[in-house]
């Protein structure tokens, strides 16, 4: 549906800020269980989180992700957190003798994100509170230098999405309101994204959320009309609303009405 290659007038991008540094080891690896289910971040605790007192007796299930069938493996009791996957461990969709659940149509990397927070409460980067500022921010590795992938390459559209993005939007699958809520702050903190990762994230979020959710919406229509002047020098607007219409133009042509209304009725 998209293409991953991006022409020159594509290319403008917001200044980067708050970046961390990315991991040398991934929190959570193939054909591994973490063990730190009860580490949370003190900073940004999760309303999903399992109880405290809890133990991890539970069998553990195999999950089978993504097109290259990567292996991940959880406590059947920690996924049941997710209502997705309490069905899913009642038959739905686990092969019951193997306790394993396929998951084709999920990313890897956003998939060990997802399950990163179902131990954590976080996923990386976290995020950490700033006291001297009273701001929230993105953590950073050792020494505040270095900066954290934003984007990942998602099938489904053949091309670069926003990383929080991809994972409110799987939140929401999953029904982890938590886990929404954390993506949506994470979002808000990225910058130095190009113009045409912007709109195709936009156009995967409207796909990928229901009508009645309009927190992810209203956060791209904002972006989008905050960073007017650069979309009008890219030229990727243009090409996007020439390519066809869709209810994120007509939202954002509201958007934009509303906007100058509010202009007029302050001059």
């Amino acid at each position: 549906m998209f293409s991953r290659n991006v022409n020159k007038s594509q290319t403008e991008s917001f200044s980067r800020s708050r970046r961390g540094t990315k991991p040398s080891k991934s929190s959570f690896r193939e054909h591994a269980v973490s063990k730190n289910r009860h580490e949370r971040s003190r900073k940004a605790p999760a309303e999903e989180a399992p109880p405290m007192g809890s133990t991890l007796t539970s069998s553990i299930v195999t999950l089978v992700v993504g097109q290259e069938q990567r292996l991940f493996a959880a406590h059947e009791d920690v996924l049941c957190i997710s209502p997705f996957f309490q069905a899913a461990c009642r038959g739905q969709f686990m092969e019951a003798a193997a306790k394993r659940i396929t998951l084709p149509d999920e990313e890897p990397e956003i998939f060990s994100s997802v399950l990163e927070y179902l131990y954590k409460g976080d996923y990386y980067p976290r995020l950490v509170h700033n006291k001297r500022r009273n701001t929230w921010e993105l953590e950073t590795g050792e020494g505040g230098a270095g900066s954290v992938e934003s984007t990942v390459y998602h099938h489904g559209v053949d091309g670069e999405l926003l990383k929080d993005t991809v994972i409110y939007c799987t939140a929401e699958k999953y029904g982890l309101d938590e886990l929404k809520r954390v993506a949506l702050r994470k979002q808000g903190l990225q910058s130095g994204i190009q113009c045409s990762t912007i709109l195709t994230s936009a156009r995967y979020a409207y796909a990928n959320t229901p009508d009645t959710d309009s927190k992810l919406r209203a956060h791209y229509l904002a972006l989008i009309i905050r960073s007017r002047g650069t979309f009008k020098r890219s030229g990727t607007m243009q090409m996007e609303m020439m390519a066809g219409g869709s209810q994120l133009f007509f939202d954002l042509f509201v958007a934009l009405c509303n906007h100058v209304d509010d202009v007029a009725s302050i001059a």
